[in-house]
C-alpha cells in the first residue's frame, strides 16, 4: 500500500469521526448548547447513547435507523453527515496525492471542509452563519496556511491569502451595504474565510471562486422561482452557495481561469 494509499484511507477514518462530531455542532450550537456535554442522547427519548451505538455509519446501519431504546426513527442525516466528511476528507487527500505544496496545506483544507459541512447545514437550517465558527476561522485558516507557507517556503501564496481575504470581505461587505436586505453580514464574514482560501492558491482560483458563488446561487434561486417554491421576496441562505463556488474555485479554479484567459487572447 502506497504512502498516497494510506493518507486516504486515513483521511477517510478522519472524516468519519470529524463527520460525527459536525452533528453535534450542526444541532447544539444554534441553539447555544454546549458541545462537550451533555453527552449524546437520542431526540427522542433523550436516553444517552452508548458507546457501541455511536460509531459513525455503522451503528446507524446495525440499528436500522431507531434508536435501541425507544425503537423511534434516527434520522438518516447523522450517518450521510459522516460519511460526506469521510468521502470529502479521502477526495481532498486523494487530490493532493504526493504535491509537496499541497501536502503541507492538507491539514488546512481538511479543516475548511469540515466547517463547509457545518456552516451549511446550520445556514439551511437557521439562515444563520454562527459567528463562533466564522470567527476562529479565520485565525485557523490564517495560521494552517502560514504553516503551509513556512513548510513550502512559498510565503506569496500567503500574501495572496491575506489579500484575498481583504478583497472578498470588502466586495461582500460594499454588496450589504447597498443592498441589507439580499446579503447578510454573516455572509460578509464568510467571505473573509473564502478569500484566504482561494486567494493562497491564486487570484485566478479567487475570481473564479467568487464568482461561481453568484452564479450557483443565482441559477438556484431562479429555479425555485420557476417551480414556485419561492417568491422575490423569499430569503434564501446564500452562505452554501458561497462554500460551493469556493470549492468549485479550488478544485477547477486555475484551470478555469487559464482556460478564459486563452479565449480572450490574454495567454
Amino acid at each position: 500500500m502506497t504512502a498516497t494509499t494510506l493518507a486516504i484511507v486515513f483521511a477517510g477514518l478522519l472524516g468519519l469521526a470529524v463527520g460525527s462530531f459536525l452533528n453535534v455542532v450542526v444541532w447544539r450550537l444554534p441553539l447555544g448548547g454546549k458541545l462537550s456535554s451533555p453527552p449524546s442522547a437520542c431526540p427522542r427519548c433523550d436516553h444517552a447513547i452508548r458507546a457501541y451505538d455511536n460509531i459513525p455509519v455503522i451503528s446507524w446501519l446495525i440499528l436500522r435507523g431507531k434508536c435501541r431504546d425507544c425503537g423511534e426513527p434516527i434520522s438518516a442525516r447523522y450517518p450521510l453527515v459522516e460519511a460526506a466528511t469521510a468521502l470529502a476528507f479521502s477526495g481532498i487527500a486523494a487530490a493532493v496525492g504526493a504535491e509537496t505544496s499541497m501536502v503541507w496545506a492538507l491539514p488546512a483544507f481538511l479543516y475548511f471542509a469540515a466547517i463547509s459541512i457545518a456552516l451549511t447545514l446550520i445556514d439551511l437550517d437557521t439562515q444563520t452563519l454562527p459567528n463562533k465558527i466564522v470567527l476562529p476561522s479565520l485565525v485557523v485558516g490564517l495560521v494552517l496556511l502560514a504553516i503551509a507557507s513556512a513548510g513550502t517556503g512559498n510565503w506569496a501564496a500567503l500574501f495572496g491569502a491575506v489579500l484575498g481575504a481583504l478583497a472578498l470581505f470588502a466586495f461582500y461587505f460594499i454588496v450589504a451595504i447597498v443592498s441589507p436586505r439580499g446579503m447578510g453580514m454573516g455572509d460578509v464574514k464568510l467571505s473573509a474565510v473564502v478569500g484566504l482560501y482561494l486567494g493562497w492558491l491564486g487570484w485566478g482560483t479567487l475570481a473564479v471562486g467568487a464568482f461561481a458563488a453568484f452564479l450557483l446561487g443565482g441559477v438556484f434561486a431562479i429555479a425555485l422561482l420557476v417551480v414556485k417554491k419561492a417568491g422575490r421576496r423569499s430569503a434564501i441562505p446564500f452562505g452554501p452557495w458561497m462554500i460551493a463556488g469556493a470549492w468549485l474555485g479550488i478544485a477547477l479554479g486555475a484551470q478555469i481561469w487559464n482556460g478564459y484567459l486563452v479565449a480572450v487572447g490574454l495567454s
